[in-house]
């Protein structure tokens, strides 16, 4: 194993080891003193940016290709295996090295919020494991190993969502982000299931040897649009946008490394790396491009109109996802992955920012005694007063998606499952009658 690969393979497994140092004296018992676990913090995430930065130059600068790490073979048989392989290449290591610096920057800002707080291990323990789906996500060389980091993403996600618990209004949030993460996956797994029978393989070097598609035509644009539907959920794009508000309930650190930085430009990664199927069918580049866009107007409208910060920044962040699913759509790829790597940073910042911006805007205001007018009311001014009400009706009651999916997805999905339950009931009686 080379130097380069060495480096690739410690940036992966750091957050590891910190996750399971922590969880393991959590679990013992220990009690663990708040500066013991943001040393540790500092320790792990420089040794992991600094690990980045020796592959980014291996792959730049000496091996002019991507570095790969074979873990090892988990599962063979006569027509399917699957290879534990790590790959870091231009498109991996700009996000690899945005997770490193962003969590980074996120546990140290958090030793000070954080301060105290009764879950302040639990939120480290969730931080760390959040940081190894990200770098496995990042830096997987087969879709199966993506699938991993994917999930690890997701449960993460819903966890830090729910982390006051002690509310109701976190739980509620977290189960509606679950139920969208669990619906759009299974496009994720589907499409997985699709490229082993077309390919019998899942290796990026196989589905995309050369950066050609192994498969085309319609095949080609059945596995893209059911990897776009999970690039969707995980990117809040219409019509699964809803959830994205409702992750703010989670604290603010989290907000800013999820839904400002990495949770959501997993989709955008997603189709940057399948950008070869992409090119193989104009059908699923056109609805790219219609999806970005109508989710780039949907988080404008919807965004003018919401009373607190942290929604007007997710849905300031909800447009900018929709830009780049456009530049992917339009195949300017290099655009779409330097913005979405500026995107993260400038919000991550606004969402650390928020309370002390909030404070600033005050005694702006009250030193402009009153008269600071709202940005963007020069645009507002070129529409009729008719088409000004429309839309702001319709931005307060969120174009009316939450109501269209509760009525026809959540609802029916409600009551299929109660009347499974009921019948399960009537043919093998309640376990709690028999328990009690």
């Amino acid at each position: 194993m080379t130097l380069y690969q060495l480096s690739l393979a410690i940036a992966v497994l750091l957050p590891a080891v910190a996750c399971i140092t922590l969880g393991g004296l959590w679990w013992c018992g220990a009690r663990i003193p708040e500066r013991f676990i943001t040393r540790m913090a500092y320790v792990f995430y420089v040794m992991m940016f600094a690990a980045v930065l020796v592959t980014w130059f291996g792959e730049t600068f000496v091996h002019y290709s991507p570095i790969t790490v074979p873990v090892g073979m988990w599962y063979h048989t006569r027509d399917f295996h699957f290879e534990m392989k790590l790959r870091a290449d231009g498109i991996s290591l700009p996000f690899l090295g945005m997770t490193a610096l962003l969590v980074g920057v996120i546990s140290a800002f958090s030793e000070r919020y954080m301060h105290r707080d009764p879950g302040f291990v639990r939120f480290y323990f969730l931080l760390h494991l959040f940081a190894f789906g990200c770098m496995l996500l990042y830096s997987a060389g087969t879709f199966d190993l993506l699938a991993a980091g994917w999930e690890l993403l997701g449960l993460t996600s819903v966890l830090l969502i729910a982390y006051f618990q002690h509310r109701s209004d976190p739980v509620n949030a977290s189960l509606r982000v679950f139920a969208t993460y669990r619906i759009t996956d299974i496009g994720l797994l589907t499409a997985l299931a699709t490229m082993h029978h077309a390919v019998h393989s899942t290796e990026f070097d196989q589905v995309m040897p050369g950066g050609i598609a192994a498969v085309s035509g319609p095949q080609a644009t059945v596995v893209l649009l059911l990897l776009m539907f999970a690039a969707c959920g995980k990117s809040a794009q219409l019509p699964f946008s809803g959830w994205l508000p409702r992750a703010m309930e989670g604290p603010t650190p989290t907000s800013a490394i999820f839904y400002g930085a990495l949770s959501v430009h997993a989709g955008v990664y997603l189709i940057l790396r399948v950008f070869p199927l992409i090119e193989a069918s104009v059908l699923a580049r056109g609805v790219i491009v219609v999806i970005g866009a109508l989710t780039a107007l949907y988080g404008t409208i919807v965004g003018r109109a919401t009373a607190d910060v942290k929604s007007s920044i997710a849905h300031a962040s909800m447009t900018q996802l929709g830009l780049m699913f456009m530049e992917l759509g339009f195949g300017w790829t290099t655009l779409a992955l330097w913005h979405a790597c500026g995107h993260a940073a400038v919000r991550t910042l606004e969402f650390l920012r928020a309370p002390s911006a909030l404070r600033d805007t005050r005694h702006i205001h009250s030193g402009a005694m009153g008269q600071l007018d709202a940005t963007g009311r020069i645009y507002e001014k070129l529409l009729p007063i008719s088409v000004r009400t429309t839309l702001y009706r319709l931005a307060i009651e969120r174009c009316y998606l939450d109501s269209i999916i509760d009525r026809f997805i959540h609802q029916p999905f409600q009551w299929l499952i109660t009347t499974i339950v009921r019948i399960d009931h009537t043919l093998i009686g309640d376990p709690r009658d028999s328990a009690g």
